[in-house]
């Protein structure tokens, strides 16, 4: 009887280990601070961001999980706080068949996030920090013409609108540039539909063509030939 159950406890043990084996994506890393609590690996599907992949915390903050995917995609990874609303709660990273690494904390889980692994996400770090500049001296502009017009400074008014729109215009030139030069990465049509959707057409157009096939017959490459044909029409 001893001998039925130790065989049963190493074949559980084996499928146990099997399962966390599983996927072509594998996914190490530490939320500090966090000894209890829940990670969801959420897919946006339909407009709707569905669980994939459930990780539980009992005490230790270290995490360690596979996931499968097809190709290059944008994941979330979903904290549940469990007592909490807070809306610093979803990590968006770009992930890749390989091994990645996501670390962060459970206070600025978003602005704390480290993810290292996958080019693609390599990448749009780089973009991000561009344009957080950009972002930031646009706020500053906003605050100043806000000031000037509360002063009545028509003309400082004026001026810190034309700065505000040539930040804007450097903005989406930065985009399209970033997309042109790393047309071989799916980075290129998510940047071109997510953040320069509406520039002119010429401009989406421009970058499509520039798409390596591989990235165009993508999931988001895919997607942007799509998007592109309809608004050509319209």
């Amino acid at each position: 009887m001893k001998k039925i159950i130790l065989l049963l406890v190493i074949v559980l043990a084996t499928l146990s280990c099997s399962e966390k084996e599983k996927g072509n994506v594998h996914i190490t890393g530490e939320i500090k601070g966090l000894s209890q609590g829940k990670l969801y690996i959420q897919r946006l599907k339909d407009t709707i961001l569905k669980p994939i992949k459930l990780i539980r915390f009992d005490g230790n903050s270290a995490f360690e999980t596979s996931i499968n995917i097809d190709e290059p995609e944008v994941l979330f990874l979903y904290l549940d706080r469990g007592v909490s609303n807070s809306l610093d709660n979803n990590i968006a990273f770009f992930a890749e068949k390989g091994k990645m690494t996501i670390h962060s904390e459970v206070d600025n889980f978003i602005s704390k996030a480290n993810i290292t692994g996958s080019r693609n996400q390599e990448l749009w770090n780089e973009y991000k920090k561009v344009m957080a500049n950009y972002s930031r001296k646009n706020l500053e502009y906003i605050e100043q013409k806000f000031l000037a017009n509360y002063n009545n400074q028509k003309e400082k008014t004026d001026s810190l609108q034309r700065l505000e729109d040539n930040i804007i215009r450097k903005k989406y030139m930065y985009s399209v540039n970033f997309c042109l030069n790393h047309s071989d990465y799916e980075i290129a049509p998510y940047i071109a539909l997510t953040d320069i959707f509406d520039i002119n057409v010429r401009y989406l157009d421009t970058i499509h063509k520039s798409l390596s096939e591989p990235v165009r017959n993508s999931k988001y490459g895919k997607i942007m030939t799509e998007y592109l044909e309809e608004i050509k029409q319209e």
